[in-house]
């Protein structure tokens, strides 16, 4: 397996604002992160928590404000551009993991590979990373065929498999039991702790955010603390 690409990871938010319509959502937050960083994104519903994390994962675009990440900025790149940069740059883990139900495990963690040429041997890394999250006896399994837990493992591998400087999770655990929400999180420090990423995770699980490097809660689209 390659060895992990970020070194240099970093995120820089200043004055970041967004509305939809008249709906003010975020409102003038200024943030950094650096490599190797684990950040949890708290506070109630509507305080703008997953927008948050859509914009740092280039999937919405700021109102008003700047990001920059690994010292570009990623909206003044052109779709093409921006859609290679976030394939490479970024993986999502999102609470309804989003695996294709006619693919296997090991074609759902491939997915992500498919869209630009590779220089590795992204299937070598695919069996790696399943077997990392202990589903080497599932790899020909569909979703249809696993529990909760063992499709969030896939969703995380997938994530993965393009060796993102920067992992993003919403709601990772938000589905699943406490068991399986305590062994689904050791397996995201895990994995951050190797893959030496920058970890973001939004949750409403306060137990869960302790863990983390940095603590940020959102109220009424404002950073209260971190």
């Amino acid at each position: 397996m390659q060895q992990p690409r970020n070194a240099t990871a970093s995120i820089k938010i200043s004055n970041l604002s967004k509305d939809f319509g008249t709906v003010k959502v975020l409102r003038n937050i200024s943030l950094s992160f650096t490599a190797g960083t684990s950040v949890a994104i708290t506070g109630p519903s509507g305080s703008g928590k997953s927008t948050l994390l859509h914009i740092i994962g280039t999937l919405e675009e700021p109102s008003a404000g700047q990001i920059e990440i690994n010292n570009t900025n990623p909206f003044t790149l052109s779709e093409p551009e921006l859609a290679q940069y976030r394939n490479s740059v970024i993986g999502f883990v999102f609470q309804d993991n989003h695996l294709l139900p006619q693919y296997s495990v090991l074609e759902n963690v491939l997915v992500p590979t498919f869209a630009f040429k590779q220089e590795s041997d992204a299937t070598q890394r695919a069996h790696q990373l399943i077997g990392r999250v202990g589903l080497a006896d599932r790899k020909s399994h569909r979703p249809g065929q696993l529990s909760g837990g063992e499709r969030q493992r896939v969703a995380i591998a997938r994530a993965l498999i393009n060796q993102p400087n920067i992992l993003l999770c919403d709601e990772p655990t938000g589905n699943l039991d406490t068991a399986t929400t305590e062994t689904i999180a050791n397996l995201l420090f895990e994995l951050h702790r190797a893959e030496k990423n920058m970890l973001i995770v939004v949750t409403h699980n306060l137990a869960l955010a302790s863990r983390f490097d940095k603590h940020l809660q959102l109220a009424d689209g404002t950073c209260l603390a971190s």
